[in-house]
């Protein structure tokens, strides 16, 4: 399990560049704000009960997060 973790931190390392190439600084904080996360959790050597634990807890935070975003502070374009 804390390969996996390792490989989320890879995947969003490769986030993290491509925002970067496309100039969205903030998305690219995020995003390596994330890498830094995984991959220290995946070198922390915890037992397979717990990664699960922390990953569904990152799963809640994100989703409410999202949630949040998407509903109050996302301002609709219209393809304007």
């Amino acid at each position: 399990m804390d390969r996996m973790f390792r490989v989320l931190g890879f995947w969003t390392a490769i986030f993290a560049v491509m925002f970067i190439v496309g100039h969205m600084t903030a998305a690219a904080l995020i995003f390596a704000v994330q890498t830094a996360f995984f991959v220290v959790l995946g070198y922390l050597k915890l037992s397979e009960r717990m990664y699960i634990y922390i990953f569904g807890a990152y799963l809640t935070v994100f989703f409410v997060g999202f949630t949040y975003y998407s509903t109050f502070l996302l301002v609709p374009s219209f393809g304007e």
